[in-house]
């Protein structure tokens, strides 16, 4: 009887289940009705009027008001959602505020699709592009596609990159005022803003140009190939031929020894972050210049890894070498953990600091709303319903209200004390465009402390501050288009005017087209033959 009972409780969830995609998929293609759509604008409205610390910082709320008024005005026929998408996304980009960001819904598939699915691949996610002189180049690729790079995209199926960024641009949120975010990201994540604009795709057509060869190079998702199976076929079939040879038996010492080994690889990898779908670290320590003397610290974010042990090991190595200059990689670094790049700046003073002020928040508990959001899964739901005490005393603790406004207060908003092994010598900042959130806020924090000479680009992220911390992401009733919506101001102590740009560089040098086909950094070579002029 219970087995009957489970079985058919089983079958029911799956057709549920079938019943829910179905449904989802026709909602998010059909054409929706106008009244329907000028719903969705005044939902979302009303959510970041509700929840957006500084909604108003750079666009005036009647200006604001009068762009989605105009957007409803200016939507008198049905659209599906994709395209109502990139109309909402034009207005709410005026908000200013990168971390602000829309997306639009996409295909779901049932369970056997889904399965089949984890059987494929796509070789196009093994490229890296970049956008400089209005020109669309492969950084960086993995796999078999090593020979393309430097090449240059002439097109994306019948389309140039240039007329696509160029749209792309017109719904991309950077911090504030700041335009050197655009052309960065629009870059670095095309192929992201690409399906964005036309969805799922399962294969595409590049135009590349490549040592004065143009060609088209054609990606297909396709079945991943089972090695197991290759692997065991060929241990068959040279067994037909040859007697099979016993495994050598290692000796306890051996064993011992390999363990170690990978015991210690683990360690490195955790600690420098390593990402094994890219084959690289996020952080890495190495030593430049003529004679090696020079500490380089490339970071490519902040959101993974066991840091402290990295920093920890990478000052003492400073210290023990008795390093006099560092320079610090921030380039195309989108930013992550406030507590990581505070746990940084402790070795880069010698004096006590406070990392952040308190945060502006709207409401008393942006924990608690932000894991309630009405996009958060139902068993995480349930699971925080029962916890909500917990998460309610949280958010009480850290939330106090001055006068009419309500603060959070993050850790990294407690003053904090240096690391006895502080680096004390010189320190360089290598900045860009994509240098955006604790990227930005610990470049803020260096150059108002007069720390570091920074060489580059303005940074992507605003040096006042942004709104992130915490997120409530809000899917619109009708279309299923998402808004990601930052619950608390983030800003360091320091302040720079006029409000709504980034870190400006001390020394600003932009990087060009050629210089990548020559495997030239203008920026790392600037500091190197500074550093030996000053020698």
């Amino acid at each position: 009887m219970r087995k009957t009972l489970l079985f058919t409780l089983c079958i029911a969830l799956l057709l549920a289940s079938c019943a829910s995609v179905e449904k989802h998929n026709l909602q998010v293609t059909k054409l929706h009705p106008v009244e329907d759509l000028h719903e969705d604008i005044d939902k979302v409205y009303d959510q970041l009027q509700r929840h957006h610390p500084h909604l108003y910082q750079f666009t005036s709320k009647d200006v604001l008001d009068f762009k989605f008024d105009s957007l409803k005005n200016a939507i008198d026929e049905p659209m599906d959602s994709r395209t109502f998408y990139k109309q909402l996304a034009a207005v709410t980009k005026y908000i200013g505020q990168g971390h602000m960001s829309l997306s639009p819904p996409s295909q779901r598939f049932d369970r056997k699709e889904r399965k089949a699915l984890n059987k494929t691949k796509f070789d196009l996610n093994n490229l890296d592009f970049e956008y400089l002189d209005d020109t669309l180049l492969i950084v960086n690729a993995r796999g078999a596609d090593t020979v393309l790079i430097n090449a240059e995209v002439l097109k994306v199926e019948d389309e140039t990159p240039q007329d696509l960024i160029k749209n792309y641009n017109k719904i991309i949120a950077s911090d504030g005022y700041n335009t050197t975010f655009h052309n960065r990201v629009a870059g670095t994540r095309f192929m992201n803003y690409y399906a964005n604009d036309k969805g799922r795709f399962d294969s595409i057509s590049l135009t590349l140009k490549h040592s004065n060869s143009t060609f088209v190079k054609q990606y297909k998702r396709i079945l991943k190939v089972d090695t197991t199976s290759i692997k065991n076929d060929s241990i068959k079939s040279d067994s037909l031929k040859v007697a099979e040879v016993k495994k050598e038996k290692l000796t306890k010492a051996e064993r011992k020894a390999n363990k170690l080994k990978y015991k210690a690889q683990r360690k490195y990898n955790r600690s420098h972050g390593y990402i094994a779908s890219r084959n690289e670290y996020t952080r890495n320590l190495n030593f430049v210049g003529k004679d090696s003397s020079v500490a380089l610290l490339k970071i490519r974010g902040f959101s993974n890894g066991n840091y402290k042990d990295f920093y920890e090991e990478s000052f003492k190595t400073l210290d023990s070498l008795q390093t006099e200059v560092l320079v610090i990689d921030l380039r195309n670094n989108f930013g992550g953990r406030l507590n990581e790049i505070t746990y940084l700046y402790s070795y880069l003073t010698d004096e006590n600091y406070t990392m952040i002020n308190r945060s502006e928040v709207n409401t008393r508990f942006p924990l608690l709303k932000s894991v309630m959001s009405n996009t958060t899964p139902n068993a995480v739901k349930a699971f925080a319903s029962l916890m909500s005490p917990v998460l309610v005393t949280i958010d009480l603790f850290k939330t106090q209200k001055k006068g009419d406004t309500l603060y959070y207060k993050f850790k990294s908003a407690k003053e904090q004390e240096p690391k006895p092994l502080n680096f004390k010598g010189k320190i360089y900042v290598l900045i860009n465009g994509n240098s955006f959130s604790a990227s930005s806020i610990l470049s803020t924090k260096l150059q108002g402390d007069n720390r570091a000479t920074f060489v580059g680009e303005e940074t992507g992220g605003a040096y006042n501050g942004t709104v992130a911390g915490f997120y409530k992401v809000y899917e619109m009733p009708n279309t299923k288009v998402r808004a990601r919506i930052g619950l608390a101001h983030i800003d360091a102590p320091n302040k720079s005017a006029p409000d709504g740009y980034g870190v400006k560089p001390d020394v600003e040098l932009l990087p060009h087209y050629k210089d990548r086909l020559q495997s030239v950094d203008p920026e790392l070579e600037w500091i190197l033959d500074d550093v030996e002029q000053n020698k």
